[in-house]
């Protein structure tokens, strides 16, 4: 992970960000950690899909799983 991707990751903690895995899954949470490997610990944690959500709380992501990670908007 480059020092520039580090940095964002890291001023995102404690705010809302949305993950896009593999698989088509979209999950949408509060950053609480991250490693080099881009793994991920998300709270209050949902499974969004354009026609509901699904809470799930507190995950842990796998960053090889991991295709996206952007700030949650609306």
């Amino acid at each position: 992970m480059s020092d520039t991707a580090q940095k964002l990751l890291q001023e995102s903690i404690g705010n809302i960000v949305l993950v896009k895995l593999r698989g088509g899954k979209e999950l949408r949470g509060r950053l609480k950690s991250f490693d080099q490997h881009l793994n991920l610990v998300i709270e209050d944690a949902e499974e969004v899909t354009p026609e509901s959500s699904r809470r799930l709380g507190t995950v842990v992501i796998r960053g090889e799983n991991v295709l996206l990670i952007s700030p949650a908007t609306g």
